[in-house]
């Protein structure tokens, strides 16, 4: 159907007459639809009724693929609703980026309901009511109504749009319609062009064929109504950011037509201080009053009436837009302009105080957390393979793999159930899941929606495309239940068109999969239970024909896909029960069937697998072939690779979950799997490497909480995990399991890496996320858990339950200990799991909750829980019909210390916290009640959260704030929070949605202290006399009599961050001023020392030098968490690094190491002279010392010449002056300290405190006078000047270009002079010129933060969090330099980039910048050749807890485990990786290697033992797994084998003993002797037959966290196993400092087999000595603290020992001597002999040492 030209549309359009309604051939009738004639208007209407609203109607035009193409802005609808009766109208609106609107009016809508492609208007009828009673059933008596809908203004006002054009009309029953006009006029229906003639009025009056018949003498408004929607819109909104509303309705008696809708973006109504003054008009006045906008002043009530409504409030907005009603009531007439009010108004000031500062919009959703959700079958390959699409709910999200970067086609209302890509990568199609399914095809370029659209099919299941994008296939169900496949025409949707529909097929039998031939758009292929079908495209119709199956026509196919082969086209399909059928497509005839068996076959390359399913054959769900295999995914949770002739398996890899879905890219050199628990990753063929892409929760996230400085986000969910989150990447870093019960709390520990969790058994856990394991368990409450919340200043732990009780917890030392419980029913019963159920102020002083009952909030002190004050919520809302109950709480900031309470009247109360005064009042915040509050830090923004929707309010206005809503959630939201930075905030329910926000911070909350941002720097009070002169003369620019002296303890402080006065330049002098504390930065460059518990030991017992029996050989490993920790010289060798508290000093070409040993903690940075003669090192403060030390070594005898202090916390940079005569010292984000040191006196020069953190600092190499420092929002640059001995800094700022934006400056480096770059944690890299004092130039140089940055002639090196590292040329950035501001980086360009496995924390170049050495957060030191274009591993190591150590019998390897889910098998004379076994997710704990009987190479197996259970045995030889076993449900904590190998012996945490074989993957035997404490020790030993009168070859044992060691005679051949002996002690004393019980370790002594060698048994800390013959201990030897590890040394009388205190010990057991050793900065947890005992390793973390026994 063409459409309508403009030129026949003005100035008005008949639409029934233009499109011949009454011939129904370009319109459409349903059900009882009939032309009637009217005794009211005297002429033939059409009456639409039926029982069913939407089983009758008018449509126009007859299909909805057809277009009306009206383009008037006003549509007039006249119509009559039927009395007793429901009625709706649908208009399809299209905007002008082709998006299709439907806007929809019924008394069936109950509130007013926004998505993206859909508004509900409700109608209301009948003043008088309640607003809930308002909709409903049309009352008797209603008259003939115009209603005049203004299209433009709908559409900007409530989605922002821009109207194009009406799409398509349905008028569904029960009314009475008699025509329908479009107009760009605004008519007004009560006046005839003779009245508007003879009186002279500024209206149009309604043309003729328009107007109602009015008997003579009397009005038009006595029988009929007049509604305009929205009122006075044709002056009011011109421009998307003018949102003001229109006014209120004005109630009358009787039966009124209303539109009450709730807002979208628009201010708040405040009916306390504003009412409506009513006056007796004229008619005329009433009618004709001017419609131009304005601000609505204050206005008071001065009228009789009683029932008028109010208006907005000063700022013009109203809380409901409603539209203008024009009604003249009969007899004495009070005539009522709701447009025009008479108003007094009020100061202008006034007025402009209530403008709302939300810009618009103020949200972006950044990227979501999640995948599937009606589906997990749906993941796709662009067609680069660079990037995959999948649905998040009712999100598609557009995945890039290499940089893991988000794009997110934001429309869908419910969740997508179907996607499918053309095969040029230009279209893409979705539809969602509720019935009736509507489908939407997107541009994949822009992401703009082409067409939205309505299946026939109610559920679209599966969707697919031809190859060039003409034809769209869906299949569904439709509303009998029968499967439907429908083709839509698409090649016109590119163009402005439509799809259409081809044809539309039924078939009974079930289809699960179904594909368009990629070689014949006409030709498709199916496949379901019992049936695949060929289909075939032609003459409009779709045919099918079975393919004969023979006796496969029973099977259940679940998969298929095409392949085109040099004799024809194959398909093949895949089934449950295992079967890959190939099928002749020409043909139609099967050609090889095969199957996929769970028994692996004698002789075949694969071993035995579970299976999540039963049957003979392993379940099948996906398939998907390339020209060179084939790729199958099942539901055992294996990815399997085939070549096509399915002779063996090409690779494989094992997922957590059953496959759902499988796709090869289309280079065929990546494979995509997706799993039903909704994990998505990809396998790399050529590298063998798998990566996971996604992970999420497998059902309705139920909370959350945010880390203020690791910036991590901690989720629990129904499916019973918590899951630990890197904010930065949106990436899982851990996720703990509780199959027994559900996690309904989370709270992070505000400073220790520590994390609590509340369950629904009543149970409070504190897991460390250092260790990933539960550190302490409480189970005080007996219900499931409603709140958790830590204080601020990480003192107490609060938790409630569903029983009413209340605990407190002492969180502040290193264990977590409940101090009381309240009584009960304290906290309301009625409550449910909430992340606001409790609230702690800011000042960490009060705890509110609701309770005692839900009528009531009570606030409590969080020291003593003394109860301050009960406020009754009941009475906040006296006018309700119900009583009003508080829902959740949320403090805001202190100042001015305000509490917020939801009410179920959806309302918030904001209270005075010290009072319970009420401070004012949200009204209808949302249509139900509020489940989430938060609010930002600086108090400007309100988060509330109520079914699917967020909005966002302006709090810091106080008569009407402001609010946006924001959709995307596919479910109810359940928790919303503001990220630590307040630069984002976050939401769950169906996924996590991760937004960012738009506004910048600025506006201070109501009663805060805090200052101006644009105010300049000041030094603070307490300054002297002598200080106060100085300053003030240095700010005027006038000399200064004198230098002052440098001070130790006195630095002035500066503000850094602030913005100064152009041109700003004071002289500083070195006083000090007390520093307030400060939050981490969000930047990962900031430097943060890992959290550690252990205490330092304060006496050792060293050997003198020359006679120590252990030197320290090897260390393994580098440590990432450092920064800037890696030095190198290329022209004399010199290369060091830091791992822990050791500087290690290594010789490229041998790896011979030297150990630079004096710091007591965790090393931070490295600096190393220009004249390579000094190194430079800086560990973080211990907690035994006042100040952090820095030490400075001697290059060339690798002795400390100096030791240093100054700065309190830690040291983030370290710099020297080109001459090297000076150091700078730059202190972190607790410090905020620069200082200058003399190198050749080691003196401090000078010192300055700084406001803000500081990340970087760098001396000018052209102008050693100059130092540059970056921080946020500005670049400092210091001038040092020197008089004499007496140095002082002259600081001169400039801040960041605005271009720029709010960001901070991470990085810098200086170039060719006079340049200098600067790097941001946006990604920019800024040039400056630093004599100028501009920037210059700014070009995108990363998508994550720029940390690293090294500039030489015209190269520049950037490094950053995204793992990337970039070599740029920068040769023309002088010449740009010249052009000034203008300057544009097209001559900046990138050179070469390479993804390194970390973000890149060290680099350092040569000077050609051709080589370099990189390190990254992984713990990998990487050689970079630009010149290669290759990187080399260097240095390599664990990032987590190193778990154990085992060694091969020949000593030629050893093996070591780590939390981090990784087994990797070293050489041991060299220390390099050779083999690294990798599983996801899951932490290896456990670690045995097989013993000297199994000789043979093939023969050599590692046995891992892991946090779930399971166990995993590795062929070294063949460099794969041989076999997986689950023995345990609890995580393993040992494993050992058996003496001949041929058994495996694991322990749990449960205490359980579990003993398997390894051939068969059985396990035969289960001990339970040790339940209920954690197995510590399991060996076992040969031993003569008969000796301690016991049967079998095998000496075994086992120790327990309970102080019980058993010992185990067994002959496993024969299934034989009997006790020896039992050893149980008495537990030791736990102190606070230590926390828990130390573990329990023994061993066969391996120089007396009788003996048997104990630790942590008995009350002191000792060795035990117990005989087995004797039954006694016969042997004690004391040690200093009780230990944590123990080895025994083979071949010599040797006990090594490893305590909390970072001690290793060494005991002579022959004469009892003693010798410590330091080395470690924590816990040293593991001690581990060699065979030969010449050498020793011990593990403290992720630091292995690797010691040479000197007396071996």
């Amino acid at each position: 159907m063409p459409p309508c030209p403009p030129a026949c549309q003005h100035p008005f359009l008949n639409v029934f007459r233009h499109f011949k309604v009454d011939e129904w051939k370009r319109s459409t009738k349903e059900g009882d639809v009939a032309p009637v004639t009217d005794k009211t208007l005297k002429c033939t209407v059409y009456r639409v009724r039926g029982s069913v609203s939407a089983g009758s109607y008018i449509q126009l035009p007859k299909t909805s693929t057809q277009s009306l193409g009206l383009t008037g802005r006003y549509l007039y609808v006249l119509f009559r609703p039927l009395p007793t009766k429901h009625f709706i109208i649908h208009l399809d609106v299209s905007t002008e980026d082709s998006q299709v609107i439907r806007v929809s009016f019924s008394n069936l809508f109950k509130e007013f309901k926004s998505t993206a492609t859909w508004l509900q208007f409700p109608f209301i009828f009948e003043a008088g009511r309640s607003r809930k009673d308002l909709a409903g059933m049309i009352p008797a008596g209603t008259r003939w109504t115009c209603l005049q809908i203004d299209l433009h203004d709908i559409l900007l006002v409530y989605l922002n749009r821009c109207y194009s054009h009406l799409k398509s009309i349905r008028l569904c029953a029960n009314l009475l319609v008699r025509n329908l006009y479009t107009s760009d006029l605004c008519f007004d229906p009560a006046v005839t062009i003779a009245e508007a003639r003879r009186a002279k009025l500024p209206v149009t009056p309604v043309p003729r064929e328009m107007a109602f018949p009015v008997p003579k003498g009397e009005r038009w408004h006595d029988h009929y109504i007049h509604i305009r929607f929205p009122s006075d819109s044709s002056e009011t909104f011109s421009e998307p950011v003018q949102k003001s509303c229109s006014l209120p309705e004005a109630v009358l008696p009787g039966h009124v037509l209303q539109l009450l809708p709730h807002p979208v973006a628009f201010s708040k109504q405040v009916q306390d201080s504003v009412s409506l003054k009513v006056q007796k008009l004229g008619p005329t006045a009433s009618r004709w009053a001017p419609s131009a906008p304005r601000p609505l002043p204050e206005v008071n009530l001065s009228c009789e009436c009683s029932e008028v409504s109010s208006v907005g409030g000063p700022s013009g907005h109203c809380q409901e837009p409603f539209p203008w009603v024009d009604k003249r009531a009969a007899g004495d007439s009070i005539h009522i302009s709701a447009q025009k009010p008479a108003v007094e108004p009020v100061a202008p000031e006034h007025t402009a105080s209530q403008e709302s500062f939300l810009p618009d919009p103020v949200l972006r959703l950044k990227g979501v957390i999640g995948f599937g959700g009606y589906s997990t079958k749906w993941a796709l390959w662009t067609r680069d393979g660079a990037a995959v699409v999948y649905p998040c709910h009712a999100v598609i999200v557009i995945l890039h793999v290499d940089t893991r970067e988000q794009r997110l086609f934001l429309g869908h209302t419910d969740k997508v159930s179907a996607l499918a890509l053309d095969g040029s990568g230009s279209l893409l199609a979705s539809a969602q899941a509720r019935p009736p399914s509507m489908l939407r095809l997107w541009d994949f370029q822009t992401g703009e929606c082409l067409s939205l659209f309505q299946s026939p099919v109610l559920t679209i299941s599966s969707l697919s495309f031809s190859d060039s994008g003409a034809l769209l296939c869906g299949i569904g169900k439709d509303r009998h239940g029968r499967t439907m496949v429908v083709a839509w025409a698409t090649d016109q949707v590119g163009r402005g068109g439509e799809a259409v529909i081809l044809a539309k097929a039924h078939t009974d039998v079930d289809i699960q999969a179904f594909e368009v031939a990629f070689f014949d758009e006409t030709r498709m292929a199916s496949c379901g239970r019992g049936s695949v079908r060929l289909w075939r495209l032609r003459g409009g119709e779709l045919r099918f024909c079975p393919v004969d199956l023979g006796e496969h026509h029973a099977l259940e196919f679940t998969d298929l896909a095409f392949r085109q082969a040099q004799d024809g086209h194959t398909l093949y399909v895949c089934s449950r029960s295992g079967h890959i059928l190939e099928i002749d497509h020409q043909h139609m005839a099967v050609r090889h069937a095969r199957r996929l068996l769970p028994m692996q076959t004698p002789g075949g390359p694969l071993p035995q697998k579970q299976t999540f399913s039963s049957g003979p054959g392993i379940a099948i769900s996906s398939l998907s072939v390339s020209q060179a295999m084939c790729a199958v995914g099942s539901e055992d949770g294996y990815l399997r690779l085939w070549p096509l002739d399915f002779s063996s398996v090409l690779l494989e890899a094992e997922h957590e979950g059953a496959i759902s879905s499988v796709l090869i890219s289309p280079n065929g050199l990546r494979v995509l799997s997706a799993t039903s628990l909704g994990h998505l990753g990809f396998l790399d063929v050529p590298s063998q490497e798998y990566s996971v892409l996604v992970r999420s929760h497998a059902a309705l996230v139920v909370a959350l909480a945010t880390d203020c400085s690791r910036g991590q986000l901690a989720t629990v969910s129904q499916d019973h995990t918590v899951r630990i989150w890197d904010l930065a990447t949106l990436q899982q870093l851990y996720d703990f399991m509780s199959r027994e019960e559900a996690p309904c709390a989370i709270a992070f520990h505000p400073t220790q890496p520590t994390l609590f969790c509340g369950f629904s058994s009543g149970a409070v856990r504190s897991f460390s996320l250092e260790a990933a394991e539960v550190l302490v368990e409480h189970r005080c409450h007996q219900g499931a858990i409603t709140g958790l919340v830590t204080s601020p200043d990480g003192s107490f732990l609060f938790s409630s339950c569903s029983q009413g009780t209340l605990a407190q917890y002492h969180i502040g030392g290193p264990w977590c200990r409940i101090l009381r419980m309240a009584a009960a029913n304290v906290v309301c019963l009625d409550s449910c799991p909430s992340p606001n159920a409790l609230a702690v102020s800011g000042d960490s002083r009060l705890l509110a909750f609701v309770g005692p009952s839900k009528y009531m909030v009570t606030v409590m002190s969080t020291a003593s829980l003394d109860e301050l004050l009960k406020i009754d919520v009941s009475a906040l809302d006296l006018a309700g019909s119900h009583l009003n109950s508080a829902m959740v709480v949320c403090f805001g900031p202190t100042p001015p210390g305000h509490l917020l309470v939801s009410t179920s009247s959806n309302m918030v109360a904001v209270l005075d916290a010290s009072s319970g005064r009420v401070v004012r009042e949200l009204c209808c915040v949302h249509p139900v009640a509020c489940s989430s509050l938060a609010l930002s830090g600086d108090g400007r923004f309100l988060l509330t959260a109520a079914d699917r929707a967020i909005k966002v309010w302006d709090y810091l206005a106080q008569a009407s704030p402001s609010c946006q809503v924001y959709i995307g959630h596919s479910e109810p939201v359940q928790a919303v929070a503001f990220t630590p930075d307040q630069q984002q905030l976050l939401s769950v329910g169906d996924a996590i949605f991760l937004w960012d926000i738009l506004a910048p911070t600025e506006r201070s909350p109501p009663g805060s202290v805090q200052g101006s941002p644009k105010a300049p720097p000041t030094c603070k009070a307490s300054l002297g006399a002598r200080q106060l002169e100085d300053v003030v003369s240095g700010a005027s620019g006038l000399p200064r009599q004198q230098v002052p002296v440098p001070s130790w303890a006195s630095p002035l402080q500066l503000g850094i961050c602030a913005r100064p006065s152009k041109g700003l330049d004071a002289t500083c002098s070195t006083r000090r001023a007390r520093v307030q504390p400060t939050t981490r930065p969000d930047s990962y460059k900031h430097f943060m020392a890992r959290y550690k518990a252990s205490p330092l030991a304060k006496d050792l017992s060293l050997s003198p030098a020359g006679d120590e029996q252990l030197h320290l050989k090897a260390v393994v490993g580098y440590n990432g968490n450092g920064r800037a920790n890696v030095v190198w010289r290329p022209d004399t060798g010199f290369f060091a690094y830091t791992c822990g508290c050791l500087v290690v000093v290594e010789d490229l070409h041998s790896g011979a190491q030297q150990h630079w040993v004096g710091h007591p903690e965790e090393i931070s940075t490295l600096a190393l002279s220009h004249y390579a003669q000094i190194l430079a090192s800086a560990s973080v403060q211990s907690s035994t010392a006042l100040h952090c030390q820095i030490r400075l070594w001697d290059v060339q005898g690798g002795s400390c010449r100096q030791l240093i202090s100054h700065h309190s916390t830690a040291v983030q940079d370290l710099a020297f002056s080109p001459d090297d005569g000076f150091l700078v010292t730059l202190g972190d984000y607790g410090d905020r300290t620069l200082a200058l040191w003399s190198t050749a006196t080691c003196e401090l020069m000078t010192s300055v405190c700084l406001l803000e953190p500081v990340h970087g600092v760098a001396f000018d190499p052209w102008d050693g006078g100059v130092l540059a420092c970056v921080g946020r929002g500005a670049v400092t640059l210091w001038l040092l000047l020197q008089l004499g001995a007496d140095v002082s800094l002259q600081i001169h700022q400039e801040p960041i270009p605005e271009e720029v934006g709010a960001c901070e400056l991470t990085s810098l480096c200086f170039g060719p002079a006079p340049l200098l770059y600067c790097g941001s944690n946006a990604g920019q890299v800024c040039v400056w010129d630093t004599r100028a004092g501009r920037c210059f130039l700014v070009w995108e140089a990363d998508d994550g933060e720029i940390g690293v940055l090294l500039c030489s002639g015209t190269r520049l090196v950037s490094g950053s969090n995204t793992r990337r590292l970039r070599l740029w040329a920068v040769g023309a950035v002088p010449e740009l330099r010249r052009k000034g501001s203008g300057a544009r980086s097209h001559s900046v360009f990138m050179e070469h980039e390479l993804t390194l496995d970390g973000a890149v924390v060290s680099a350092v170049f040569h000077d050609s910048m051709d080589m370099g050495v990189v390190g990254t957060t992984a713990g990998t030191l990487w050689y970079v050749s630009w010149a290669e274009g290759t990187n080399t591993r260097l240095i390599s190591g664990h990032r987590s807890q190193v778990n154990e150590v085992v060694f091969s019998p020949s000593e030629s390897h050893c093996a070591t485990c780590s939390d981090d889910g990784s087994v990797r098998v070293w050489s041991l004379a060299s220390m390099e990786l050779l083999i690294q076994f990798q599983v996801l997710s899951q932490s290896c704990l456990c670690l045995a290697w097989s013993p000297p009987s199994c000789r043979r190479p093939e023969q050599q197996q590692v046995v891992a033992g892991y946090s779930d259970g399971t166990l995993r045995v590795f062929s070294v030889s063949r460099m794969a797994m041989d076999l997986k076993m689950h023995p345990h449900q609890a995580a393993l904590t040992t494993v050992a084998f058996s003496a001949d190998g041929q058994t495996i012996l694991s322990g749990d945490k449960d205490g359980l003993v579990a003993v398997s074989r390894p051939r068969t993957g059985m396990t035969f035997r289960v001990l339970s002797d040790h339940r209920g404490a954690g197995i510590c020790t399991i060996q076992s030993t040969r031993k003569e037959y008969g000796d301690f009168r016991a049967e079998g070859m095998d000496l075994w044992l086992a120790a327990s966290g309970d102080q019980r060691v058993s010992v185990w005679a067994s002959d496993w051949l024969r299934n034989h196993c009997e006790l020896v002996d039992w050893l149980s002690f008495p537990a030791p004393v736990v102190t606070e400092a230590s926390g828990c019980l130390p573990p329990t370790l023994a061993a066969f002594c391996p120089w007396d087999g009788a003996l048997l060698v104990c630790v942590g048994l008995g009350v002191h800390p000792e060795v035990v000595f117990y005989s087995l013959y004797q039954k006694q201990v016969v042997k004690k030897i004391p040690l200093p603290f009780f230990a944590m590890s123990m080895s025994l040394s083979p071949r010599a009388c040797l006990v090594a020992v490893g305590f909390a205190e970072r001690v290793l010990t060494l005991v002579d057991c022959v004469s009892g001597a003693v010798q410590d050793f330091a080395g470690h900065d924590d816990s040293v947890k593991l001690c581990r002999f060699a065979p030969s005992s010449r050498l020793l390793f011990t593990v403290a973390h992720n630091e292995i040492l690797v010691w040479e026994v000197m007396s071996h």
